[in-house]
């Protein structure tokens, strides 16, 4: 039986034999979508991560066969229109990436919190913040997750 979900708002199936698949090797072998990165295996190391029906998840380790109508977003779909999600401009302002490796997973834990909490403090940030970078641009991090938050917080809301 087919197993049928969406990434990034396109409408994937998954064949009969490859329900073990993990998620991450199905978005980079099946579907090209490279920006989520290997790195453990064993979902420790978070880069990997995705968001899974909001929320962010470790793809490593995940199959494919678990996700029916599930709603799969990774990096690659968090600027459709082109323009950069707040998160992803912080980083760039705030400079965070060394080698870059792990910091696909980084950015989608990131937006993740602040989808739940649009001013984390420094415990939130910390508790949430579980990726490992392994140049150690933590200060960075954390850094780039204020300029978000302040930059979610200024924009004006708009009555429906």
């Amino acid at each position: 039986m087919a197993i049928h979900f969406s990434v990034n708002q396109q409408e994937v199936e998954v064949g009969p034999g490859e329900e073990e698949m993990p998620l991450l090797w199905f978005l980079r072998e099946k579907l090209r979508l490279t920006g989520s990165k290997f790195g453990c295996g064993i979902g420790q190391c978070g880069a990997c991560t995705v968001h899974i029906n909001g929320t962010a998840v470790r793809s490593c380790l995940l199959p494919v066969g678990q996700l029916q109508g599930s709603q799969i977003r990774t990096i690659e779909g968090l600027a459709p229109t082109g323009q950069l999600h707040p998160v992803q401009q912080a980083w760039l302002d705030q400079d965070v990436p060394q080698c870059g490796y792990c910091q696909a997973g980084q950015i989608m834990a990131a937006v993740s919190l602040l989808e739940r909490i649009n001013q984390p403090t420094d415990q939130q940030i910390s508790d949430n913040m579980t990726n490992i970078c392994r140049c150690g641009t933590y200060t960075r991090i954390r850094k780039a997750i204020r300029q978000a938050a302040e930059t979610h917080a200024e924009k004006p809301v708009t009555e429906a």
